[in-house]
């Protein structure tokens, strides 16, 4: 290989490990009773406007018994807890 190739091989594989190393959602465990904002959007299909409305939720209405009552929140429909069933925990 020419010194070229070797640069794109190089970039390109950088790009895929940096990819790999910026999931675009978390694995792990969100407890949807003591997380920030920043913490909930890692969510798949929470942004920030709904984080703040399980925040809001949570604060007016108490901490959450289980995880699927994310539901309650407006804006948090079945899907979102169907596609993060396995990340969402409640504790206390």
């Amino acid at each position: 290989m020419n010194r070229k190739q070797w640069i794109v091989v190089l970039t390109t594989v950088l790009f895929l490990v940096f990819c790999a190393g910026v999931p675009a959602w978390s694995q792990e465990k969100v407890n949807i009773n003591t997380a920030t904002a920043e913490q909930l959007v890692q969510l798949k299909g929470i942004g920030p406007k709904t984080a703040d409305k399980i925040i809001e939720y949570r604060e007016a209405n108490g901490l959450f018994k289980a995880p699927e009552d994310i539901i309650k929140v407006p804006g948090v429909g079945q899907k979102v807890f169907e596609n993060n069933q396995e990340s969402i925990v409640v504790s206390r």
